[in-house]
This record gives C-alpha cells, structure tokens and sequence, in this order.
C-alpha cells in the first residue's frame, strides 16, 4: 500500500478565500498513544527516513527495548520492504478499525483481529488480501514488538515528550481550523459528496508523514504548523480521488505506462516514498494537483515550483502536468468531476508525454530534459 507524504516545508503566502456563509467542515482534534507506538516502529527500524527526526528519542529508548522485539521487529521491516509498503503507516491504516487510544488497546486488536480490526477493515475503501494475509504472518512477532515498547516503558516516554504541548495545541489548532472549510473545497473539485467530519489526529513520532486512516481521519505531528495540518487534510481525505479500478484510472494508467520519463522515475525513485506502482504514482499526483489548487484558495500553499522541486526528491512530475493542466483550463475557479475531467483528459491527449511534460516544465519552471532527475541545487 502506498503512504503518502507531506515534509515539512516553507510556508508561502496565497491570497485566502472570503469567508464562507457557512462552514460544513466538522473538525475534531485529538491525541493517540496506540497510534504513536505504532509510528515509533519507523525508527526503531532503523529506517534513515524516520531516524533523523528521532535521534534523541532512540538514544534513550535503544537501551531498554528488548533485543528479542528488535529482532522481531527486523523481521516485521524485512518483510515490507519486499512487499515494497511502509510498515508503520501501513499498520496504522490497517488497525484503525480497532479502539487506539493506548498501546494495551492496540495490542488487544492485534490479537484478536479477527473480530476487532478486519470486519470494518474488510469495508473500508483500504481492503487488500494481500496485505491482511502479510498482517496475519506477522503477527507474533507484531505482539513480540508491541510487548517490548510496554516493557521497555513507551507510554511514560511518550507522555513525556507530548503531554506538555498536546493540549494546548489541541485548543489552538481547533480554534484556527473552524474557519476552514477544506470539505467543501473538495467537493467543488472532485464532483462528489464527502461526509462533514474530519478528524486529526496529533502525534509525536509520525514525522515526515501526514497519514490517512480509515474514515475521514489523518495522523498529524504535534508541532506541524497550522498551515501544514490544513495542506494534509487537503490533501489525504481526497484518496482515491476517483476509483482506481476503474474505467478512467485503468485507461489513464495504459498511457502513464507508456511514458519513458515516468517510467524512469518509477524505476529510480527512492522506493522508501512510496507510490511504486504506476497507480500509486496516478492516485497521489492527481491528489496532489487538487490538494494545491484547495491551499491556494486557503491561504496555505506553497508555491508548486518549489514544493515539487523538494517533495519526494522531485519525483512528483505527474502532479505538476496535471495541476498546469487544470489551471490553464479554469478548473480551479469552476470545479467539477475529476474523473470526468481525467476520462476526457485521457482521450484528448493530455496525458501524453508531449503535452503532459510541457505542462510540468512550464510549473516547475526547468525545462524538458531537467524534470528528471532534477537538478541538484
């Protein structure tokens, strides 16, 4: 399953909507300790991605987390690098199903999964065989893993490093966030009804990542600024911006296959980004050429040159194209059905590496033969 990411950048001034008559975004902000544990399984990994954030952190916990759930937990890493998916973020989204407020209800639902995670799991848009029957053969080392942060003393340390900024932030946040009002920003693009409700869910350890999980609800970093949380819930509530089984994603992946500079960089990207697979790349680029239209008429986006240039190492080509594309079109002033928008985009020839590269250049502003790899700077 691809993640999908938003770093930490520069924020960028956008010229902000008036205010709405009436705002249908339903807010909810919150904290977790069972989804931090699951998080904090990034850099007890190892894995580079998520260490540099957490050097500290990992210092003091190293030492007292039993070396038979490290060892189970290399195993648990192993495995989803050959599965190509990210594990934490992955368990995140599989195991929201399930109560999460602390690590004991977490370890609950891991051992009774069966009826605790996989009947809403099942329904949910997330389902995949593949990765349940992945979850189930991993499962004893998962408790192994799960045992060893209750032991080496997770809840205290997380407590520790949150509590004093979670409540505040809290407060804070849900104040600036009632004055938005993204669902209605996306429905206007995506040509569908969302339910009013998102929820946020704050945390310590999920860095670089905003995350989706089951429902309208995302994981987010206590200390990302305001500007940063609003671009995700931007952003991850708008997956799968139309079904990827479908029709118009199948027929736009045939001609995504074709091109030989996407191809490249689904070959060469870091495979520790996600999106490796042609639809992962189609899912998320699409997202986030909408999600960069809803920050500008918010007031919180980055301007698209520079936040392709550094996202992902510059990986997200398809987004530019598709974004330069809609802007040229008036789509962002008049909305509509994105996957009306993308069938019609498929059979006009949009997508074909003439136009689609034109486009990218023209927003990332270097030229054709630059788009990648990009240039180091």
């Amino acid at each position: 399953m691809n993640r999908r990411q938003l770093l930490l950048t520069t924020l960028a001034a956008a010229a902000p909507l008036p205010a709405f008559a009436a705002i249908r975004t339903q807010w909810k902000v919150r904290g977790s300790e069972g989804f931090d544990a699951l998080c904090f399984l990034g850099p007890l990994a190892g894995k580079p991605l998520y260490t540099r954030y957490y050097e500290t952190e990992l210092a003091e916990f190293r030492p007292r987390f039993p070396a038979t759930a490290q060892a189970a937990l290399d195993r648990l890493q192993t495995a989803a690098d050959a599965a190509s998916s990210l594990l934490a973020p992955g368990l995140c989204t599989m195991l929201s199903a399930a109560p999460d407020a602390t690590l004991d209800e977490v370890i609950l639902a891991v051992r009774e999964a069966e009826t605790r995670v996989l009947p809403a799991y099942r329904a949910s848009e997330y389902w995949n065989q593949e990765s349940w029957d992945g979850f189930l053969a991993g499962r004893a080392d998962l408790l192994v893993v799960l045992g060893g942060l209750r032991e080496a003393g997770f809840p205290d340390v997380r407590r520790r490093l949150i509590q004093p900024k979670l409540e505040p932030r809290i407060a804070a946040l849900s104040a600036r966030l009632a004055t938005l009002d993204v669902i209605a920003e996306q429905e206007r693009l995506i040509g569908r009804k969302l339910e009013p409700g998102i929820e946020i869910v704050l945390l310590w350890f999920s860095k670089p990542h905003g995350v989706r999980i089951q429902g309208q609800r995302f994981l987010s970093h206590v200390d990302y600024p305001d500007a940063l949380t609003v671009r995700i819930a931007g952003h991850e509530i708008l997956h799968p911006p139309f079904p990827m089984e479908g029709p118009t994603a199948k027929a736009a992946i045939a001609v995504l296959d074709a091109d030989p500079l996407l191809v490249r960089v689904l070959k060469e990207h870091d495979p520790a980004f996600g999106y490796n697979t042609m639809e992962g790349i189609l899912n998320e680029d699409t997202v986030q050429a909408l999600d960069q239209i809803i920050a500008e008429r918010l007031g919180v986006a980055i301007p698209p040159a520079q936040r392709w240039a550094k996202a992902d190492d510059g990986m997200h080509i398809l987004a530019a194209g598709l974004y330069g594309t809609l802007k040229a079109e008036g789509y962002d002033r008049t909305g509509g059905d994105v996957e009306t928008w993308m069938a019609g985009a498929v059979k006009a020839g949009k997508l074909g590496p003439a136009r689609l590269h034109a486009a990218a250049s023209k927003v990332l502003e270097v030229p054709v033969d630059q788009l990648w790899p990009r240039p180091k700077t």
